[in-house]
């Protein structure tokens, strides 16, 4: 199954908020992960493992790096599960 944009925005939201304690409403596309919503490397880690899990796609370690934003990762699984 394919997930549209904003679906995959409203879960990796819900698995910001889960992992984070920030409330969904302030993970969007525009926030950077690390400077915006203050995501360490070990809690990146966390949800690339359950966006993973829940989008059924493989997010390389070595394109975690490139994944600045929210919206950098909504594109990336977007492409990755076409």
């Amino acid at each position: 199954m394919a997930y549209s944009e904003q679906e995959i925005l409203a879960g990796l939201a819900k698995i910001v908020s889960e992992e984070t304690g920030l409330p969904a409403d302030a993970v969007q596309a525009e926030k950077s992960f690390t400077d915006d919503l203050d995501i360490d490397s070990l809690s990146m880690m966390t949800i690339v493992t359950l966006a993973e899990e829940k989008f059924d796609v493989r997010i390389p370690d070595d394109e975690v790096k490139n994944l600045a934003t929210v919206g950098d990762a909504v594109s990336f699984i977007t492409n990755a599960q076409a």
